[in-house]
C-alpha cells in the first residue's frame, strides 16, 4: 500500500483518469473529491461489498435456474424415449390385426386368367 501526506486542495492522481483531492480535514475525518470517468465505479467499501454480494446471489440464483432448466429439458427427452419403449410392450397386448378378407374374383376376371373355367356358354 502507498501512503502519502496531502495538505487541504491538494491532489493525487491514479492512472491518468483518477483524480482525488483533498476537500477537508476536520478532526479525525478527511473528505476526498475524486473525479473519474463514468465508466470508473467509485463507491465507499461498505457498498461496494454490498454491491458484489448481491452480484454472487444473483449469479448463483441464474445457475440454478439454468441447471433446473436443463434437468426439465433432459426429462422431456427421456420422456419420448420411454414412450417408445412402452409401444411394443402395448401392441403385444393388442390383439392381432386380422388379415383383409379377399375379395372372390369377378367371372370376367377369372376367365381371362383362365378360359377353361368358365361355362361351355360362354367360351362360345
Amino acid at each position: 500500500m502507498l501512503v502519502l501526506s496531502r495538505q487541504r486542495d491538494e491532489s493525487i492522481m491514479i492512472g491518468d483518469d483518477v483524480k482525488i483531492t483533498i476537500v477537508d480535514v476536520r478532526g479525525d475525518k478527511v473528505r476526498l473529491g475524486i473525479e473519474a470517468p463514468k465508466r470508473i465505479p467509485v463507491h465507499r467499501i461498505e457498498i461496494y461489498e454490498a454491491i458484489q454480494r448481491e452480484k454472487k446471489e444473483k449469479e448463483a440464483q441464474e445457475r440454478a435456474e439454468k441447471k433446473a432448466q436443463e434437468q426439465q429439458e433432459k426429462e422431456q427427452q427421456e420422456q419420448p424415449d420411454k414412450e417408445q419403449q412402452e409401444q411394443p410392450a402395448k401392441a403385444a397386448q393388442k390383439e392381432p390385426e386380422k388379415e383383409p378378407e379377399k375379395e372372390p374374383q369377378q367371372p370376367e376376371k377369372a376367365a381371362q386368367e383362365d378360359p377353361e373355367k368358365l361355362s361351355p356358354k360362354r367360351r362360345k
